[in-house]
């Protein structure tokens, strides 16, 4: 015990592990498969937050503002791969080009707004602050624009012949697209207004939890825990608008027909 405090020494850590072997039994007593990757998951997760710890540990006892920019980049640098990565031979150039601008811009604006304004972060290049919420903001916003250029992709796919139609009478691209474009910012936003919506009665919030965990009373991490939803909220919405909307766009041509090359 420490500063009220229960410390979890690698003896308790490995304890945990326990319960990943429960379930891999019941997955043999079920003939369920996929136990390899269970067990592959479990042990890759260990060592990446071994290695994210160690090098946490560091860069908190030696703040730099080019180390925690570069943190930063990297850490953008990875969600644009991610969400590209998603959709290997499905987008066009222009619309890989948006997804880079989407994600960089709105999740950079929104981390921004948060650290500076909301926390009134000095330095501003703090660590112990900018890379746990940076990372909070960063990876949800990834998760949203996934979701809705996966919606937005499959729409034009489904729905090429009603768009043209469209257009054919004299729709503008931008009155064309605009169901599909609603509906996938739409699904985009809503695993984080289930998650919103949860929070408080059917769970504890990570950031939450740790700090009550760490001794911070209870209202003061509430407060944070508030702060950062709406947080991710803003950088959800604003990261997958700018995506669709700058995406959706790609669509056409420069007379604004539609361009069935980019349609995948």
């Amino acid at each position: 015990m420490s500063g009220g405090l229960v410390v979890l020494g690698w003896p308790q850590v490995g304890l945990a592990f326990v319960m990943v072997l429960v379930v891999l039994l019941l997955m043999v007593a079920t003939r369920v498969g996929r136990r390899g990757e269970m067990l592959w998951a479990c042990l890759r997760m260990t060592v990446q937050l071994v290695l994210v710890g160690l090098v946490l540990g560091w860069v908190f006892a030696h703040p730099s503002w080019w180390l925690t920019g570069l943190i930063f980049a990297l850490m953008q640098v990875f969600a644009v791969a991610t969400i590209l990565g998603k959709f290997r031979g499905r987008l066009s150039l222009a619309l890989r080009r948006v997804v880079v601008l989407a994600s960089t811009a709105g999740t950079t604006g929104a981390v921004a707004w948060f650290l500076f304004v909301v926390v009134g972060l000095s330095p501003w290049y703090e660590p112990r602050y900018v890379i746990p919420i940076a990372g909070m903001l960063i990876g949800n916003s990834m998760t949203g624009i996934t979701l809705g250029l996966k919606a937005l992709v499959d729409g034009m796919r489904e729905n090429r012949d009603a768009i043209e139609d469209a257009l054919g009478l004299g729709a503008a691209p931008r009155a064309a697209i605009a169901p599909l474009v609603r509906s996938a910012f739409e699904s985009a936003l809503m695993p984080t207004i289930n998650s919103m919506l949860g929070t408080g009665i059917v769970f504890l919030p990570g950031m939450m939890t740790g700090q009550i965990l760490a001794g911070v009373d209870p209202m003061t991490a509430i407060g944070y825990q508030i702060a950062i939803l709406l947080g991710i909220v803003g950088a959800v919405g604003t990261t997958v608008f700018l995506a669709l909307v700058l995406g959706a766009r790609t669509y056409f041509d420069a007379r604004d027909r539609l361009r069935d090359d980019r349609i995948r």
